[in-house]
């Protein structure tokens, strides 16, 4: 048993507590209690790395207009592509900030679409919404939900979303609830990966987070909200029920 536990742990880059071991123990057909579990990583010295959470900030003093916020916190979808979240936070390096643009899909949490760059421009947000619609193909009408920064508002982001065939959704003005899927994103991609690291340079930075995005978030990383399954499990399973 203490093989399994230390194998899912190391698995995990050391990030899983007792319950998502337990998790994913019982998924591989091992069947331990959670009491169990925390006991034995107990014995080995097995600890999850948590740190404080991260707190993100928006700007949108400006003039352009602005959405109405039609998600309404109604963090639920029938299907995948139904419903996107946006948001931008930004990454220490020696070199200066880097920026990440990310896109959540609110029925199976995984991130379609992502781009990072040395500076916050609206471009930084297009190409993310266009490497997530050129990934996705949406068959129907997608809700997208940002905040009211000046970079989603900008008229060629909006003219952007209207080309692909989506509806616009801003978070009221002060309100980081508006948008809690993406920002808890960030949140966890800081706790797991920013916070436990020292980038010497930006293109470095670029690197982990594309593979953690891409390799661990979507493909490894289970999520209590979607049933203990990895992003890309919960999409597979819809596309197979399709």
């Amino acid at each position: 048993m203490e093989q399994h536990i230390r194998r899912a742990f190391l698995d995990s880059r050391g990030l899983y507590g007792s319950p998502k071991i337990t998790k994913v123990l019982n998924g591989q057909g091992v069947h331990v209690t959670e009491k169990t579990v925390a006991r034995i990583m107990k014995e080995l010295g097995l600890k999850s790395r948590t740190v404080k959470k991260y707190k993100a900030t928006t700007n949108s003093n400006h003039r352009l207009p602005v959405q109405e916020n039609v998600l309404n916190q109604q963090f639920t979808a029938e299907a995948p592509n139904q419903v996107w979240t946006a948001d931008i936070t930004y990454i220490p390096t020696d070199e200066g900030w880097l920026y990440l643009a990310s896109i959540l899909d609110v029925c199976t949490c995984k991130i379609v679409g992502f781009h990072m760059d040395e500076r916050m421009t609206k471009e930084l947000v297009i190409q993310a919404l266009d490497q997530a619609y050129s990934l996705q193909r949406p068959r129907g009408e997608v809700l997208h939900h940002s905040d009211r920064g000046s970079q989603y508002a900008s008229y060629d982001y909006q003219a952007r979303l209207r080309k692909y065939g989506m509806t616009g959704s801003m978070s009221r003005k002060g309100n980081c609830y508006d948008n809690a899927c993406i920002e808890s994103f960030h949140s966890v991609l800081k706790k797991e990966l920013i916070y436990l690291e020292k980038f010497q340079t930006r293109e470095q930075a670029k690197k982990r987070i594309f593979e953690y995005i891409t390799c661990f978030y979507n493909g490894k990383r289970i999520h209590s909200a979607i049933g203990y399954m990895t992003p890309n499990q919960r999409e597979r399973m819809y596309r197979l029920s399709a």
